[in-house]
């Protein structure tokens, strides 16, 4: 032995073998232990980022929700009681060129004539901008939409763009699967459908008819009662008083 150590030779030492078969078992247990670990780390990165991310999509819709109804409340801005366009409606109205655009002031007479039947509010430039506006707090600016279309339709001379006009307000308004489809019963949109196949100026008049019908019905009345027609109302009678004062 003593020959070996002086050689330089190390000595070979027998290890027993309980004891490398515990060490085995040591890193094992240790190896087992980390990789657990880091699966548990994984998957509650994983739960996090999916909670990350629902919690973004909630404060995205959230954001559009308010941009919505900031945009509406813009819209509205002339009808509020805070507001000092309180009869300015040509926002509300569709573009129109002119050499000077002036504020038109209406007339308390003017608004209680709406009252009187719902044609004389679709006369009125005014009536018809804030009833288009109440259709919009109801989601229903369709009929109203389709009814100023067929209106303009009517209007057209040439025969080329009545086609073409006809086509367009067809595939908007009167088709199953129209974007903005509205509600008229199933002859009268066979009806229309047919009368497609030789445009005329009148091939839309029983779809606007039963649509014109509807709102009458249905929507004027509700519009008459309502926070926006009530405010206009008061708003000029207020100014009216302020003016003779």
């Amino acid at each position: 032995m003593y020959q070996q150590i002086a050689e330089g030779r190390p000595e070979k030492v027998a290890v027993p073998h309980q004891v490398t078969s515990n060490v085995r078992d040591f890193w094992k247990a240790l190896f087992s232990l980390f990789a657990g670990t880091h699966k548990i780390k994984l998957s509650h990165l994983s739960a996090n980022s999916s909670s990350v991310c629902r919690e973004e999509d909630k404060q995205g819709e959230k954001t559009t929700n308010r941009r919505q109804t900031r945009a509406m409340k813009t819209r509205l801005g002339c009808l509020s009681n805070k507001s000092d366009s309180y009869s300015d409606f040509t926002a509300f109205l569709p573009p129109v060129t002119e050499k000077t655009t002036r504020c038109t002031k209406l007339s308390t007479e003017k608004v209680k004539q709406w009252t009187e039947s719902f044609d004389i509010l679709l006369s009125h430039k005014y009536g018809l901008a804030a009833f288009r506006v109440f259709l919009q707090t109801e989601f229903s600016e369709e009929n109203i939409e389709f009814w100023m279309a067929c209106e303009d339709y009517k209007k057209t001379k040439s025969t080329a763009k009545l086609g073409l006009k006809a086509k367009k307000i067809y595939e908007e308004f009167i088709d199953v699967q129209a974007a903005r489809e509205v509600n008229i019963d199933f002859q009268t949109r066979e009806i229309t459908r047919r009368n497609l196949q030789e445009p005329t100026p009148s091939c839309f008049d029983d779809a606007q008819g039963r649509v014109h019908s509807l709102m009458e019905k249905d929507s004027y009345p509700r519009f008459l009662r309502s926070k926006i027609y009530m405010d206009l109302l008061n708003q000029t009678q207020t100014h009216s008083q302020r003016r003779f004062s």
